[in-house]
């Protein structure tokens, strides 16, 4: 392969793309080059194909030059995976963003769609809503337009317990194999020819609403609901490096480049309920899950955790988020945050401005709203150490009303709320639609709102430590005691998560004067000896070392370490380091 220099390759890519769709100076694909909480690297170019032959033109010219090839969509990785890591690689790293490339087609009357490179999950959940159909996650990732593509790159979870982790066995996926040479996949189960363009045009001209051939071939994770009601497995239910969900682009990590996945789409419940639930004993919550996962007819349809702890700071410190999303709705959402993360990119690199600017502002401006959050919640709150949010939906209603009057008592529902002498083992309420709706802002507010506090209080807080670990299913110790030379070097932490998965979202602030790193090390040895499976959802980025296992997946798909090096904190370099 013959050596290009950086600017040989700008031009090659700016003839391919047009030199509108092609960004090079620093200022321009700084925003690009970062990532949505952490991390920055090195990048020669970001470009925005046009169309799906564009970018398949685009990974050659890439190939061509022996150019490292970074596939983003939203860029709205949690652990740096999404984004150049550094400036130590060895070959000119190109972005490929898939911004422009948001088709969506809807297969069989909806019940399967066709997501491409850039298509939202967001434009997913609305294009399914008139069908009373949908996606496998709901708000959540949405909320930010995090990409379809995306969740399944990352095995992405999410909230919903019948669904487990984004999978599908049908895609269609450009990979650079042993011999260097740049090869297009068709796993889509559609028949659309046999060259690259003929087959990417094809695609791309098929109508919003077409049909499909029938497959056997998964494009969910259909297994998944008897695995979590395995509640005395000695195995997590889910977790990012479980080999049995690591297929082609499921899992993949950016080590392919991704034309479009097929995807199952689920029907929407038609009545459901919200119950919230409050203890100040974390076995009676042990219990619950126990007995409904292995019990129940009707699976819960969510069930998510809020620790005392996390529950304050959300309330105090993902307020903007909350207001904004109740008083704007979920379509304004991926909007503010990408135009948020455009400007503290930009203001961040000003000398003398304070870093996170705009978050600062934000978090001054929601001091001037009244409180935002219902007084039956607020009452748990000061009562109760450990919070349940749990909604079922069908016949799942009464039977989750039934199991709750036998553990909790007979009580109505106002009165337990307000009552002081309530069973020593807890309370519950149903929830009003409106007190449903804020459970679970608050909820979703709670997964920024550590991030918030740092960047608002750095006089107190050096860093912060987030972890997404995955609890074995027979776990019963699940809420963690750490050891005194952990604890001392953080604030009380905020714990939150997917309660019934035993997926927990773990976010510790370092104390000033402590090193994050050092209190990440031990944080993991600790998790180590619970047995612990991480990261569980947001996948390894640039953030944690894989196994082997999943290092041997990726040097499967990508033999010569084209896409996304060193993600996973695996070599950098060309075949790994390897021979050529």
């Amino acid at each position: 392969m013959a050596s290009m220099s950086n600017s040989e390759l700008i031009r090659a890519l700016q003839q391919v793309a047009g030199e509108e769709n092609v960004l090079t100076s620093s200022k321009q694909t700084r925003y690009y080059r970062t990532g949505f909480r952490s991390g920055e690297g090195s990048a020669v170019a970001v470009v925005f194909p046009s169309s799906l032959w564009v970018q398949w033109q685009v990974l050659q010219a890439c190939v061509n030059a022996g150019a490292i090839i970074i596939m983003q969509a939203a860029n709205t990785g949690l652990t740096e995976g999404s984004s150049p890591s550094g400036h130590d690689y060895d070959r000119p790293v190109v972005i490929i963003s898939g911004k422009k490339l948001d088709k969506l087609v809807l297969l069989n009357e909806g019940s399967q769609v066709l997501a491409f490179p850039g298509t939202s999950l967001y434009q997913l959940e609305n294009a399914l809503k008139p069908l009373k159909r949908e996606p496998h996650s709901v708000i959540g990732s949405s909320c930010i337009g995090a990409s379809v593509v995306g969740g399944i790159a990352n095995n992405s979870g999410g909230a919903l317990v019948q669904r487990g982790p984004a999978y599908t066995e049908l895609s269609l996926y450009a990979q650079v194999n042993e011999q260097g040479e740049l090869t297009l996949v068709n796993h889509l189960g559609l028949e659309l020819g046999d060259s690259p363009q003929e087959i990417l045009q094809r695609l791309e001209a098929l109508p919003a609403e077409s049909n499909a051939p029938a497959t056997d071939k998964m494009a969910s994770d259909r297994e998944y609901i008897a695995r979590v009601r395995d509640v005395n497995a000695e195995t997590p239910a889910r977790y990012n490096a479980d080999p049995r969900r690591q297929f082609e682009s499921s899992g993949c990590a950016g080590k392919l480049a991704v034309f479009a996945v097929r995807l199952d789409t689920f029907v929407a419940e038609e009545q459901s309920q919200v119950f919230y639930l409050g203890t100040n004993d974390d076995a009676v919550f042990t219990e619950i899950r126990r007995h409904i996962l292995s019990s129940f007819e009707h699976m819960p349809v969510l069930g998510e955790y809020i620790h005392k702890t996390a529950f304050d700071v959300a309330r105090d410190y993902g307020k903007d988020t909350f207001i904004a999303i109740k008083r704007l709705g979920t379509d304004a959402m991926p909007r503010l945050f990408s135009v948020k993360g455009y400007f503290t990119s930009v203001l961040n690199s000003v000398p003398l401005l304070p870093r996170d600017l705009p978050d600062r502002m934000l978090q001054w401006a929601s001091k001037l709203f009244p409180q935002h959050l219902p007084n039956r919640l607020l009452r748990f709150h000061a009562r109760y150490e450990h919070h349940l949010i749990i909604k079922m939906s069908g016949d799942g209603i009464a039977e989750l009303n039934r199991y709750l009057a036998s553990l909790f008592g007979n009580e109505s529902e106002h009165e337990r709320a307000d009552k002081s002498n309530a069973t020593s083992n807890g309370a519950y309420i149903a929830c009003t639609p409106d007190e449903a709706t804020d459970a679970m802002l608050h909820r979703f507010a709670v997964a920024g709102a550590g991030v918030r506090y740092l960047q608002v209080n750095t006089e107190e807080v050096e860093d912060i430590v987030a972890l997404d670990i995955a609890l074995k299913r027979n776990e019963s110790n699940w809420f963690e005691a750490l050891p005194s030379e952990i604890s001392e070097k953080i604030l009380p932490p905020l714990y939150y998560g997917h309660f019934f998965c035993h997926v927990f979202h773990q976010d510790y602030l370092v104390k000033k004067g402590h090193c994050a790193k050092d209190v990440k090390k031990a944080l993991l040895a600790y998790q180590d000896t619970r047995q612990a499976a991480y990261p569980a959802e947001h996948n390894f980025g640039h953030l944690y070392q894989v196994p082997p296992e999943t290092e041997a997946f990726y040097r499967s798909l990508d033999p010569t370490n084209t896409f996304n090096s060193g993600i996973g904190k695996t070599s950098k370099q060309k075949r790994y380091g390897g021979c050529c």
